[in-house]
């Protein structure tokens, strides 16, 4: 095998052992290492180059004030929320080594449909979660009707939040949840007829 295809392997193994986790301890990427993190991010798909990406880092005593944050935009866009799902946030938010906020930098107007400038926002994120894994952190992907709430969003200094990231270091680092086999979600067009995939089998 030559080095090239030495090295291909390794990156298709490391994407292929990435999962989310939101069993987190500090540390979390600091300094030049979370740049580099970051900078994955704003190298996702860009249409038009309108650079939605916002990442706004959390940490230290200011994620007990972000909690509270969203907790409140959480009242105001779902008011039946149970006391306990709040305070299960407000634990969350507070207690994760660092939230990174995803914000969007949206262009309504744009000749970019506005979906495409959302699903860059989301491709620069799916790129910070590989970037943490291949740094050897961890993170997971969260979002709620609180995203939706404007004072959090003037806060929070964005048009729009795609969610956040809990990020930090796994507690087990060698963790690999097992995935579905992609034979269930992919087929081969012959270019007649309509497409039927198959049955979707889901694994635990």
């Amino acid at each position: 095998m030559t080095s090239s295809a030495v090295r291909s392997e390794a990156a298709f193994q490391a994407l292929l052992s990435r999962s989310s986790t939101d069993d987190l301890l500090t540390p979390a990427p600091q300094g030049e290492q979370l740049e580099r993190i970051l900078s994955a991010g704003v190298r996702a798909p860009d249409h038009g180059k309108l650079r939605p990406w916002r990442y706004i880092v959390v940490q230290g005593d200011a994620r007990a004030a972000l909690a509270q944050q969203v907790v409140a935009a959480l009242e105001r866009q779902a008011p039946e929320t149970p006391e306990k799902k709040k305070e299960k946030m407000m634990h969350r938010f507070s207690t994760m080594p660092m939230v990174i906020g995803l914000g969007m930098a949206l262009r309504p107007d744009d000749k970019i449909p506005l979906q495409e400038q959302v699903m860059a926002s989301a491709a620069g994120a799916m790129n910070v979660l590989n970037g943490l894994h291949l740094e050897g952190f961890g993170g997971v992907w969260v979002s709620g009707a609180y995203c939706e709430d404007r004072t959090l969003l003037t806060r929070l200094g964005v048009d729009g939040l795609a969610g956040f990231l809990f990020v930090g270091t796994p507690q087990e680092p060698d963790r690999v949840k097992r995935r579905p086999d992609v034979a269930h979600y992919m087929v081969d067009w012959n270019g007649l007829g309509d497409v039927s995939f198959p049955v979707d089998k889901r694994e635990s």
